[in-house]
């Protein structure tokens, strides 16, 4: 289990157990919202976890690498803020993916602009966007949330 995992499971442990003791109804109330709450996002995260190994098995990662790789320079950081601008779903979903795109040889960089453009644009949703908020609205929060996903993923490959 990562480090970071497990520092959250033994905090929230810790949490739980100190709070039982101030009151044990609200701690067993708070853990069956939890474990409604697991009940609702399961089949997501079966979903999530299926298109990974689906990803993972379908793709090679020569094709990862010679699309996304650090060898296709600022193109692959184009190809990766695209691919997260058209994927639909949730948040969640983007980061076991781009573990699985860096897993295969992505640049670094093209992985964070997937992320953040997921996250950020909405290509998919742009006709509800347009409709609700103005086509020009809509249009110019998407090119500027994909040029900062751009910006961003540059950013990180400046990282040390």
């Amino acid at each position: 289990m990562p480090t970071v995992s497990l520092t959250y499971l033994v905090l929230i442990t810790l949490i739980y157990i100190l709070l039982s003791r101030r009151s044990k109804e609200k701690t067993v109330e708070s853990l069956r919202v939890s474990c409604r709450s697991l009940a609702r996002v399961f089949p997501l995260l079966i979903a999530i976890f299926g298109l990974i190994g689906l990803f993972q098995v379908f793709l090679p990662p020569e094709l990862i690498e010679e699309w996304l790789g650090s060898t296709s320079g600022l193109g692959s950081l184009l190809i990766g803020g695209l691919l997260g601008a058209v994927a639909i779903g949730p948040p969640v979903a983007a980061f076991p993916l781009a573990d699985s795109l860096l897993d295969a040889g992505a640049w670094p960089p093209a992985a964070a602009a997937f992320v953040v453009s997921w996250i950020s644009v909405g290509i998919v949703t742009l006709p509800f966007e347009a409709e609700v908020f103005g086509l020009r609205f809509a249009l110019s929060r998407n090119l500027i949330a994909f040029l900062a996903a751009l910006l961003i993923g540059l950013a990180i490959g400046s990282l040390p």
